[in-house]
């Protein structure tokens, strides 16, 4: 844990329910504020409630936050890339980074949470929060030898703390 983070004691927490646990989140505001912006208004507005972790695969991650549950979907804009910042995080056991189509500038709405290291994703993802509490809801068993891990459910998603300031993300408008 870095230094900071002892100090820092104002991050947004969040509490992420699952149909197998809660896990308790916190941002990183200063390192990827637009990420946390967006992040926080779409969990304020129960964008997270009632959805999969679509994507689920041992020994790595698991994915959520896309309404269709296909991978697919998204919130209906972009945001931009945070990870090239000076001060970005990296992606270790427990960050909650963007996902992306492999694209600069693809990152909506879905995210995941890592359950091992993953360095290879640094540059790639922008880490914008760490599991605090909880980590084993992202520890999923392998169904088969690919590692495919049985989806489950994001029950809701629950902002309970934040900075004293509005949280509205600078969004890139999505083609139809």
């Amino acid at each position: 844990m870095r230094a900071e983070d002892e100090k820092n004691q104002d991050n947004p927490l969040l509490e992420i329910d699952t149909s197998r646990g809660t896990m308790l989140v916190e941002l990183f505001e200063d390192e990827a504020p637009n990420t946390v912006a967006s992040f926080v208004e779409l969990a304020e507005k129960g964008f997270f409630d009632r959805q999969l972790f679509h994507r689920c695969l041992a020994y790595f991650m698991i994915q959520g936050g896309d309404p269709q549950g296909t991978g697919a979907g998204g919130p209906g804009y972009n945001i931009k890339d945070e990870h090239s910042l000076p001060n970005a995080r990296l992606h270790y056991r427990g960050s909650l980074s963007t996902a992306n189509i492999g694209q600069p500038n693809t990152n909506g709405s879905q995210f995941f949470v890592t359950s091992v290291v993953t360095h290879h994703l640094n540059g790639r993802h922008t880490v914008f929060g760490r599991v605090l509490k909880g980590l084993e809801v992202a520890e999923v068993l392998p169904l088969d030898p690919t590692n495919k891990a049985e989806e489950f459910m994001m029950n809701s998603v629950k902002v309970i703390r934040k900075r004293d300031h509005p949280y509205v993300a600078e969004k890139i408008t999505t083609p139809n």
